[in-house]
């Protein structure tokens, strides 16, 4: 059993970040706790010039709310995190500033580049210093 778990939820598809939230549930430890972490992507810098902040905040907000309506959804305590830049990169600073004892994550579906499991995925599992569980 684990005693803190990062689920790492692609707003863009909930019902695979409902399925790890439930699994997530199964592995963790009567008094652990779990964190739902949605990172938004920095936009390319081609963008940002046409683009207004406000974008950007609103994304913030709106992955903020669907994480709130899956844990409600769930009816599971459970913090709720959003951050911005590099998914992977910000996947692992959450686990590590949160002391994660494990990471969930799905996987697409790879393309040639990335074979068995997704990009995301991949940098994960290699850069993490917690275990790391990824949901096909």
């Amino acid at each position: 059993m684990y005693a803190k778990i990062i689920v790492a939820v692609d707003v863009a598809e909930l019902e695979k970040g409902e399925r790890i939230f439930r699994k997530a549930t199964t592995l963790l430890d009567a008094a652990g706790s779990l964190v739902l972490l949605n990172v938004v992507e920095d936009l390319p810098g081609y963008y940002v010039a046409d683009i207004s902040v406000d974008l950007m905040v609103k994304a913030r907000q709106e992955s903020e709310q669907l994480l709130v309506g899956l844990r409600e959804k769930v009816g599971l305590a459970a913090d709720i995190e959003i951050r911005q830049g590099a998914p992977a990169r910000e996947i692992l600073a959450a686990a590590e500033h949160r002391k994660a004892d494990l990471i969930i994550v799905a996987s697409h579906v790879p393309d040639i580049s990335n074979y068995f499991i997704g990009a995301t995925a991949d940098r994960v599992v290699r850069h993490a210093k917690c275990s790391v569980l990824i949901d096909r």
